[in-house]
């Protein structure tokens, strides 16, 4: 196991090993527990308790959170024609059709996020030993496969973030920055964790929600409790 530096233990020693906060108790925590010099993202992390074998236990979606993650994504929006000229008047990075492919095709990946419509998908569909590992392929269930580009790019500028659940039934997620004030970071922590508690498929059995979980980059996990997460 590596070995933790001075920072990093002299931060966690102000954690009470075992117990778990309040939301505004731990997001307090996290900001005070931060160990780097830089704006350090703050995260979530569910351990659910589905069995992510059966195809209706896999957590998969969206959600834009009120504010946002403190971070603007490169879009990347592949489409053609009248399409093209919405995605640009959105605000997308880039816009191309087929050619934009060629360049992926020969290494180029200089985007985060890439919407597509749907009748590019054909096309598209030849990258995905490309796209795939790196979680850049559009997806109807993430709102990244649809006509309507506008939205799309509008939403994930806004601070959009996109969730799957892990082959251990985990779900990791960004609710923003330190620098952000308490209060947004727990309106945003919220608007996750409702989503999961509804998400919840009905074949799910014994204990739903395991353990939650706020850290900072590079910072100490810290336990929120989660039947009074809200």
């Amino acid at each position: 196991m590596a070995k933790k530096s001075k920072r990093y233990t002299e931060a966690a020693a102000q954690i009470e090993a075992g117990k778990a906060y309040s939301v505004e108790e731990a997001v307090e925590l996290v900001k005070k527990t931060s160990t780097v010099k830089f704006d350090a993202s703050v995260d979530v992390a569910f351990k659910l308790g589905l069995d992510v074998r059966q195809a209706d236990q896999q957590l998969r979606g969206a959600v834009v959170l009120p504010h946002g993650t403190g971070k603007t994504k490169k879009v990347l929006v592949v489409t053609q024609g009248e399409k093209a000229k919405e995605a640009q008047e959105a605000g997308a990075d880039v816009v191309g059709g087929k050619e934009i492919l060629e360049d992926i095709k020969k290494g180029w990946l200089d985007f985060e996020v890439m919407i597509a419509t749907p009748d590019m998908m054909a096309e598209l569909g030849k990258l995905g030993r490309i796209l795939g590992p790196k979680g850049l392929m559009p997806n109807p269930k993430t709102g990244t496969v649809t006509m309507d580009v506008a939205k799309a790019v509008k939403e994930t500028k806004a601070g959009k973030v996109t969730y799957r659940t892990d082959k251990e039934g985990n779900v990791h997620l960004p609710i923003g920055r330190v620098s952000f004030d308490n209060d947004k970071l727990v309106e945003n922590f919220n608007t996750i964790y409702d989503l999961i508690v509804k998400l919840k498929p009905s074949t799910a059995k014994g204990v739903y929600m395991k353990n939650v979980v706020i850290s900072s980059t590079m910072g100490p996990a810290i336990k929120v409790q989660a039947a009074v997460a809200k």
